[in-house]
């Protein structure tokens, strides 16, 4: 410490009697008794902490305390700082105001050459009265009360700007500090790195403990070496990898939670130091290995250095970690290309299904138009009238199927014991070569988007293809009538059947299940729609239909019954119709048990279904014969006709005919001879 004296600026002295600084304010206008001492024992500051080891900080660190007299000027809110002209000499680059609980800068005149300047631990909110110290290269504020950054324009020679633990809210008037080397700004409240980007000399830049929520706009920082982000709210990182010299990142304590979100870090060259701690990505397993794998030219991570082994073990791990992702982006891919494919199926059938109403309606106001008709009878049986599918898509509706990609209209896929069928172009899988494992794998075959009339066409293809087949699902197949339940009865066997009730409204009806469980008795299901098939249930369901069994099989002519059945029951109805002939005799309570059971089976053979397209064939050969036989009335009208006016004609010339044809007789035998002798004449003629 420099000992002496220092006089106020009302002559009087004042002794220093401690070693450090001792200032004296006072202002002309206030008495005597209003003066106030400041008395502030200097050490060395801390700055290495604050400086991220900086190499500047060892010019500075090692300062001694200044004697100094603050006069208030003509504009009582700055006070002047004055120094004696031993002190200028002995500390003639740099001052120091440290912890004097300034409000204000003071103004400092005659000291153009300072270099240094320190006002840590005060009370300042502006930054001002420095604009005419233009050699400063070395400014320290803090620990103060400053809101922005200004007054600086001037300082060009800057290269240490120190302004940690203050308010600013934003990083702005930097524009004329291009030879700036250090810019310290931890523990303020910035929300954003802007402004930034023509600091091409800056080395060492410190935003620790402040607001941000991202990084970037770090372009144009091509001399940067360290960055301090610790202690934000970070969540992604971007722009780093454009940063040639890059060396230390530090990223502790953030929010940063995938590698995606920093990957741009991979792509630096430059980057050797890294730390992640505090992070949640610092908690997962994958953490270490894959920043390793990624960032191959890293020296240190969260402040450890890096072993050979570990690079290696990362190296391993990340090459299993990539085959999963790729499987795993494969799988989703695949669900994704579902999802889609699916889609587009229900848009077709949505379609399709419009057009359908449309045309039943069409239909429905021709009906009401034209006298009603009977039901078309083929072969002695009733088939139920469907509308005759004729017309075609408006413009709109054929635009949106065209739109569709032909490959992307229907989906197969066999998930373990499942075979899922979507759209009415996927029936024509059954027609491939599936193999016996996998065919005999499948127990459960769901139908979703695809006509029930289709359906039944490929019943003998699925009976063959997959006969282990048990449990079927119906969804959006247009199920209406129950009639449809009996093409089921031609399959191998069902232990299950699932009716979705969207798409399907014969789930509305409330004999549907009795109806399904009488038809196919033969197949004894356990359970449908998910609900255990009980004894009472079967009962309920020959009680409710057993009669109707009988009255379709009793009405039907022989002829009619032989064909239904069919070759594989031919046998069994030739039997019933021989003992029906027979004397009634004694017979074992067993043979009588399978004669039941015969006729049972029989009966409900009788209930087939007829599919649209079968009936659209019948139709079209109803009308054939319908136009044949109506030609063919007409001709024996017609014929008729012209019979019945030649007999009235006839009926009108006749008397006068008659008439001639006696007197024509009379004149002929009247000469008895010669009429014998032309009689004579023409009988030789003829011969």
């Amino acid at each position: 410490m420099i000992p002496g004296k220092y006089r106020s600026v009302s002559g009087r002295a004042t002794n220093n009697v401690n070693c450090g600084l001792h200032l004296v304010i006072q202002t002309s206008s206030l008495p005597e008794k209003n003066k106030v001492e400041f008395k502030l024992h200097k050490e060395t500051p801390s700055f290495p902490g604050r400086l991220l080891q900086h190499d500047l900080e060892r010019n500075y660190s090692s300062r001694q305390g200044d004697h100094i007299n603050l006069v208030s000027s003509s504009m009582p809110s700055f006070p002047i700082l004055q120094r004696s002209s031993e002190e200028k000499i002995l500390y003639s680059d740099r001052l120091t105001l440290e912890r004097q609980k300034l409000t204000v800068c003071p103004i400092i005149d005659g000291e153009e050459h300072l270099r240094l300047l320190n006002f840590q631990h005060n009370f300042i909110t502006r930054i001002q009265n420095i604009s005419n110290l233009q050699r400063l290269i070395f400014l320290d504020l803090y620990d103060n009360q400053i809101e922005e950054i200004s007054g600086l324009s001037t300082l060009r020679s800057l290269r240490v700007l120190l302004l940690g633990k203050n308010r600013i809210k934003k990083i702005s008037n930097l524009e004329n500090l291009k030879s700036l080397d250090v810019l310290d700004l931890h523990g303020n409240q910035i929300s954003k790195i802007e402004n930034v980007s023509h600091l091409c000399d800056l080395r060492v830049l410190n935003l620790a403990r402040n607001l941000l929520s991202h990084v970037d706009n770090l372009n144009g920082l091509d001399s940067l070496t360290e960055l301090n982000l610790r202690h934000n709210q970070i969540t992604f990182v971007r722009d780093v990898d454009n940063l040639p010299c890059l060396q230390r990142l530090f990223l502790s304590f953030n929010n940063i939670s995938t590698f995606e979100s920093v990957c741009c870090l991979a792509d630096s060259t430059s980057l050797s130091d890294i730390t992640f701690d505090g992070n949640p990505i610092a908690q997962e397993s994958w953490y270490k290995h894959t920043i390793l794998q990624n960032m191959m030219q890293l020296r240190q991570l969260d402040m450890k250095r890096i072993t050979e082994e570990e690079r290696r073990m990362a190296s391993v791990i990340a090459k299993k970690e990539e085959e999963k992702k790729r499987e795993s982006q494969k799988q989703s891919l695949l669900k994704e290309k579902k999802r889609l494919t699916i889609n587009n199926v229900a848009r077709k059938w949505d379609l399709q299904q419009h057009r359908v109403t449309s045309i039943a309606a069409n239909q429905d106001r021709k009906d009401s138009d034209s006298p009603s008709q009977d039901p078309c009878q083929v072969d002695g049986s009733t088939i139920s009238a469907f509308p005759e599918e004729t017309g075609s898509l408006d413009s709109a509706l054929s635009n949106a199927l065209q739109g569709l990609s032909v490959t992307d209209t229907h989906l197969v896929e066999v998930d373990g014991d499942t075979l899922s069928l979507y759209g009415s172009g996927a029936l024509e899988s059954l027609d491939r070569n599936w193999s016996v494992q996998t065919a005999g794998m499948v127990t459960t075959v769901s139908f979703t988007f695809i006509e029930f009339d289709e359906i039944v066409q490929v019943l003998p293809k699925l009976k063959i293809k997959f006969p282990n087949s048990l449990h079927l699902k119906f969804k959006e197949t247009n199920l209406v009538m129950l009639q449809q339940f009996n093409a089921l009865a031609q399959l191998r066997r069902i232990d299950q059947l699932t009716i979705d009730p969207q798409g399907n409204p014969v789930v509305s009806f409330t004999l549907w299940k009795y109806y399904v469980l009488f038809r196919l008795s033969h197949f004894s299901m356990q359970k449908i729609n998910g609900t255990e098939v009980t004894q009472n249930d079967m009962i309920m369901a020959e009680r409710l239909f057993g009669i109707l069994a009988h009255v379709a099989s009793s009405e039907l002519p022989q002829y009619r019954l032989i064909s239904i059945l069919g070759d594989a029951r031919k046998k069994q109805f030739r039997y019933l119709l021989e003992t029906k002939g027979k004397k009634p005799g004694v017979v074992s309570e067993e043979n009588n048990d399978s004669k039941r059971l015969v006729g049972e089976n029989t009966n409900r053979a009788t209930l087939n279904y007829t599919t649209r397209d079968f009936y659209n064939e019948k139709l079209e050969e109803i009308k054939e014969k319908k136009k044949f036989c109506k030609m063919y009335i007409e001709d024996l009208v017609k014929e008729a006709t012209e019979i019945n006016m030649k007999n009235e004609a006839l009926q009108k010339l006749w008397p006068q005919m008659f008439i001639e044809l006696v007197r024509d007789a009379v004149i002929e035998i009247r000469n008895k001879s010669s009429y014998m002798k032309l009689c004579l004449q023409q009988i030789t003629d003829q011969k």
